[in-house]
């Protein structure tokens, strides 16, 4: 039988993943690579169930040190007095807090969007500002030294952060917080010294001039603030709130997390609407209609309060920030009127974005691959490695503007040219007076305005041929090795930013043919190239519509957005799960996999069944607890409680350390009826927060307790789900997904059995636990 869970207890907190596996002494492994020790026990453990606590073994992903979470409602007598005896002021609370802590989540999550983005535009803009001016008075060795001396400065304060302090905020976190939403919970994804390392490191990050995007890290973030605000605070950071006790379970922590999610894509990108759909399309793998009111909601405070916040920016009182508003790169001037040659073109750069898309993943996956083992070194060779792409990255952005030859300022043009003292679209660089360096203006310039820049329809050949291929190279292949290192980074811009260069390009081959601006082209590329990497469709026509104000173009972007997508899936998976997988997080996919359709629920069953007696003597429960890491037991009654054994239900592990904490003991083998109602409170129950929970090495207990007796009828879920043993395992997969699970009784379809056959746990459903029990069934998958 699978271990009741594989889910061993841990918080959030880092720290405690070492103290998983002790009480068995084996060293934790990948759950991935357990299933190839199962296998030559396989057979023999099939037929040779047993319902003893004297067979206790810990065997499979029992070792995985990747827990998971319980959507499922508990249905015990503790819970149940609970809601029944709760008043329809207490029931008003709930629902009142619900919509505060939405609202407290769009605040705080449109509060530090705007953060990120006044630090970056301000630090960015003092870095290339100094830069530009030491250029002009003709100094470009201190100018090269100035700007290498502060990116690699801001490199170095970020992977510092981000490799000693919390090595869980690396990466976008957009993987990380899908995975939470599926039901798994990895360890420090959502602590709070993620949140503080999120915020600063992408500010840093993004300073320090790497290939990567802030927005991707808000997604995280607003998951950090609507977890740190769903459990009530942090004890270990003596933040914590009481009157948020209703919220201490994994149901409602789920749905303030989506919310969160939706409020940091609404709070990048400016796209209330685009965060909705994000959050519903690739983020949570459950959804209500509840949950769509309320997330709505949430986005629409990030966009009040955004607007609210830039408005007040418009007079420059906020340094370099302030200039534009909700919308970030407004095309909406731009003619959007297409003929048959421009759908041609959206065919090829849908074509074209779906081959490149599906090559970046394949390149992103091969250097995290290396990257990880880099990073296993320790934290010393996580920050060499970004100061090694940090210098890369300072020598390209540098370096390559003197390959190319200047350009004469254009006479026709409304901006300044070239530009002196500002941020804008003609950097001087190296370039006598009255021409301009093209590829300068798009590589010492911050990203946002590198796009803006792109998207532009000021002059069609603003940007020389070769200076759009030397950067296409150059952005596509530091987008790739920047990501995996350990700072906070984002894919969204380097992929449009990447995108939106060969669009321009495909642009100039068609310009002769075609109606549309090569700015719309640089558009359509980017989509694209967003499709062929991330595989979403609504959402990202939706964020790119909000982002350029332009819905004529909604078409053309829906064209070119479910070509790029079917291009890529040819080749592989969308970055994001790779990266999921890659991680070695447990994510259950919406459809089974074709080879679990020859497979039946008691098939991926193993291993002994660890069982207690409705009345359990304390010794068994603690000699289970530590000789286990299961966190759920089945709960058999027996005579004379019960005229035959049965099920009597589901007990978790933090619950029995609540009673052997309390130790709610009696001599005699006797049910306690109904005073354990008025010893214990639901809260007592709760699921704690941040911070290490209750732990059996906690608790001290005697002999003479030892062997006292527990009754576990008031504290058991009493309506689990079940399955016939026969029922095929991929409608099994599908049933647990959806109903959010974290254990799945099996139970036998004949009488004059043991009343259990098994319990399934979501790693039983992963491909490398089946397929190592059945080699076999690889020529079905």
């Amino acid at each position: 039988m699978e271990p009741h869970s594989n889910d061993v207890n841990h918080n959030d907190e880092e720290n405690d993943v070492e103290n998983l596996g002790e009480s068995d002494g084996r060293e934790e492994e990948k759950w991935s690579t357990l299933s190839e020790r199962n296998m030559s026990m396989r057979m023999p453990l099939l037929r040779k169930r047993t319902n003893t606590t004297s067979q206790i073994a810990v065997i499979g992903a029992n070792a995985c040190p990747i827990e998971s979470l319980d959507y499922e409602m508990i249905e015990n007598e503790l819970f149940k007095q609970d809601w029944r005896g709760r008043k329809k002021v207490q029931i008003f609370q709930y629902v009142f807090l619900k919509w505060g802590l939405a609202l407290l989540i769009g605040l705080t999550t449109g509060l530090i969007g705007f953060f990120n983005n006044i630090a970056v535009e301000n630090i960015s803009g003092f870095k290339l500002l100094l830069t530009n001016k030491l250029m002009l008075q003709g100094s470009y060795f201190k100018a090269f030294l100035a700007f290498a001396g502060l990116n690699i400065t801001f490199a170095a304060a970020a992977g510092s952060l981000c490799a000693f302090l919390a090595p869980a905020a690396a990466g976008s976190g957009i993987p990380e917080v899908k995975a939470y939403l599926n039901g798994v919970d990895a360890p420090s994804i959502l602590a709070p010294s993620t949140l503080f390392v999120k915020i600063f490191g992408s500010v840093l990050g993004v300073s320090a001039g790497f290939v990567v995007g802030k927005e991707g890290p808000m997604v995280h973030t607003g998951a950090c603030i609507a977890n740190l605000l769903g459990q009530g605070g942090s004890r270990k950071y003596g933040l914590t709130w009481n009157w948020l006790r209703y919220f201490k379970n994994d149901r409602d922590r789920r749905d303030l997390i989506t919310c969160g999610a939706a409020a940091g894509v609404a709070a990048a990108f400016r796209a209330p609407v685009g965060g909705v759909l994000f959050a519903l399309e690739e983020a949570a793998s459950w959804w209500r209609s509840a949950l769509l009111w309320r997330t709505f909601f949430t986005t629409a405070v990030v966009a009040i309060v955004l607007r609210s916040l830039i408005q007040y920016c418009w007079n420059g009182k906020c340094g370099l920030f302030g200039q534009g508003g909700l919308i970030m790169y407004d095309v909406s001037k731009e003619v959007s009127s297409y003929g048959s040659y421009d759908i041609l073109a959206v065919i090829v750069l849908g074509l074209i974005g779906g081959v490149l898309g599906s090559f970046y993943n394949y390149l992103v996956d091969k250097v995290l691959r290396t990257y990880s083992v880099i990073n296993e070194k320790g934290p010393s060779f996580r920050v060499l490695l970004v100061i090694i792409i940090s210098v890369l990255t300072t020598c390209c952005a540098f370096g390559l503007p003197w390959l190319v030859s200047c350009t004469p300022c254009p006479t026709d043009t409304t901006h300044e040219c070239p530009t002196i003292g500002e941020i804008g679209h003609y950097k001087s660089f190296q370039c006598p007076p009255g021409s301009y360096n093209d590829l300068a203006s798009l590589f010492l310039t911050t990203s946002d305005d590198a796009i803006r820049n792109l998207f532009s329809n000021t002059i069609i050949r603003e940007f020389q041929m070769s200076s759009l291929y030397i950067f296409f190279v150059t952005i596509y292949f530091l987008g790739i090795i920047t990501y995996g290192i350990a700072v906070p980074a984002g894919l969204f811009i380097p992929v449009i930013l990447a995108g939106s260069v060969y669009g321009r390009i495909v642009g100039r081959v068609f310009h002769s043919v075609s109606v549309l601006d090569t700015g719309l082209f640089s558009l359509l590329g980017a989509a694209s190239f967003l499709g062929g990497t991330m595989r979403m469709t609504v959402s990202l026509c939706v964020i790119l519509l909000e982002l350029t104000n332009n819905l004529l173009l909604l078409p053309l972007v829906m064209i070119v957005l479910l070509i790029s997508k079917s291009v890529a899936d040819c080749f592989n998976r969308g970055v994001y799960d790779q990266i999921v997988k890659l991680k070695g997080l447990p994510y259950l996919e919406a459809h089974a996999e074709p080879y679990m359709k020859h497979l039946v629920a008691c098939d991926a069953v193993s291993g002994p069944l660890v069982t207690f007696s409705g009345l359990e003597k304390v010794e068994t429960i603690v000699h289970a607890l530590q000789s286990t890491g299961h966190n759920g037991f089945p709960v058999i009654g027996e005579p004379p409680f019960s005229e035959s054994p049965e099920l009597c239900g589901l007990v978790l592990r933090s619950h029995l350390l609540v009673l052997l904490k309390a130790k709610y003991f009696s001599k005699e083998r006797r049910l306690s009826g109904r005073d354990i109602l008025n010893k214990f409170s639901p809260s007592d129950f709760a699921k704690p927060g941040t911070g290490k929970g209750l732990k059996l090495e906690d608790i001290s207990l005697t002999e003479e307790e030892m062997d006292m007796y527990i009754d576990l009828h008031p504290i058991t879920n009493a309506s689990p789900y079940t399955v016939l043993e026969t029922m095929s395992l991929a409608k099994a997969m599908i049933l647990f997904r959806q109903l959010g699970l974290r254990h799945m009784c099996v139970v036998p379809k004949s009488q004059g059995r043991p009343p259990i056959v098994g319990i399934l746990t979501r790693h039983d459903f992963m491909s490398e636990h089946i397929l190592g029990l059945y080699p076999h069934m690889r020529q079905h998958k």
